[in-house]
């Protein structure tokens, strides 16, 4: 028990050190290859405190050569514009005055519920909030507001329309059915709903209307009264 403690203790200043040396950016916002580091470095850390057939010599050695490959990365990193993009990825601009480009989303995995999730994160709550809105390559959101000020809304926007996906739990909370959304997107360009990257609505009866690969458009529709999400 005492040897377990006594090489837990070792262990656990060794990784304070390495972690320190490597910046306080390794602790908040990483880059993907800090973060696989960052991993791979406690799961390194269990093996000599927890097994004591494991010299903890040997521990200490892998932790440093992992710290080693770091600072190797992070000097490549900084060496160039080529080198950064290969290792670190570049930044995406994910929506501009257009509106939202999903050919970037998909290159990110990323979907338009989960842009607008990380508006709301940043405390923006309408596609329309914005010029652009950028992932960085750390995965951080940034935001370029509009000038003109927000507009005072008395309830969040919802999904209509997901990239060529109608949303039907939000239909029925504005009291819509698929023929009334139907009609609503022919009036606006597009043939069914396969064509539409994007809509919304929010509780002025607002619509934030996008067809994929087009710019997007705002217009205002009646609501039956009464309604609040």
């Amino acid at each position: 028990m005492i040897i377990i403690f006594i090489r837990s203790t070792l262990t656990f200043i060794i990784l304070l050190i390495v972690m320190r040396l490597m910046g306080k950016r390794q602790i908040g916002e990483m880059q993907p290859f800090e973060l696989v580091i960052t991993l791979l470095i406690a799961e390194l850390a269990c093996i000599p405190m927890s097994d004591i057939s494991v010299p903890l010599i040997y521990g200490i050695a892998a932790i440093l050569a992992v710290f080693v490959i770091h600072q190797t990365l992070s000097l490549l990193d900084r060496s160039g514009r080529i080198l950064k993009r290969v290792i670190s990825g570049k930044p995406s601009i994910v929506l501009n005055k257009d509106g939202v480009d999903f050919n970037e989303l998909r290159k990110n995995n990323m979907d338009v519920e989960d842009l607008i999730e990380s508006m709301r994160s940043a405390g923006y709550f309408s596609l329309d909030d914005l010029d652009y809105a950028i992932f960085e390559s750390n995965g951080k959101l940034s935001a370029m507001e509009k000038k003109t000020e927000r507009e005072t809304r008395t309830s969040l926007p919802v999904l209509l329309v997901c990239e060529g996906k109608a949303i039907h739990n939000n239909l029925e909370l504005i009291g819509w059915d698929m023929q009334k959304l139907l009609s609503t997107v022919k009036k606006h360009g597009a043939k069914n709903f396969k064509n539409v990257g994007v809509m919304t609505i929010d509780g002025n009866g607002k619509i934030y209307f996008q067809n994929e690969n087009e710019k997007y458009e705002t217009f205002s529709v009646k609501l039956k009264e009464g309604l609040n999400w």
